[in-house]
């Protein structure tokens, strides 16, 4: 009987492992020692030239990023949110219950900025998903309006990104 529980127990350890294991694999959570901030740094295409350092919040699980920024009410210039996909692909990004405009970078898996949209916030009664915005990337970078046009940015531009 004690030997019975015992098993029982030890097999109910496994499964609840197990179930873990998987939704850290798909990406439903993530782990509380993945890197939730990364130092993205935008180079000049032709000189190399340093032209913006941005600190960015990491969202590499499918619930962050259908999140995104929806839960902020504003970005500080310097400051952004990189969304990190598994390969590079035509993505289409939306203002989704977003408060304030940005700017979407997408960059494509070699690290070279492929197209920079201007995004605004939806209007009142407007809905956020009908405000799209496309470009092929690996990585797309949220930085504040206005943000990429100051700094220089432009398609053809060289990323650099260091998770902290």
């Amino acid at each position: 009987m004690v030997l019975e529980r015992v098993w029982k127990a030890l097999l109910a350890i496994v499964v609840v492992a197990v179930i873990g294991l998987l939704v850290l694999q798909i990406g439903l959570v993530s782990p509380p020692w993945a890197e939730d901030r990364a130092e993205v740094r935008v180079l000049d295409g032709d000189t190399g030239d340093e032209l913006a350092t941005v600190d960015a919040e990491v969202a590499d699980t499918p619930a962050e990023r259908y999140t995104g920024l929806s839960d902020h009410g504003s970005l500080e210039d310097g400051d952004g949110m990189l969304f990190v996909h598994s390969s590079e692909d035509d993505r289409t990004y939306v203002m989704r219950d977003m408060e304030f405009d940005i700017d979407i970078v997408f960059i494509d898996a070699g690290g070279e900025i492929t197209a920079i949209e201007g995004a605004r916030a939806p209007e009142a009664g407007e809905n956020g998903n009908d405000l799209e915005y496309e470009g092929r990337a690996r990585w797309v970078l949220e930085v504040p309006r206005e943000y990429a046009n100051e700094t220089g940015m432009d398609v053809g531009d060289e990323v650099r990104i260091e998770y902290e």
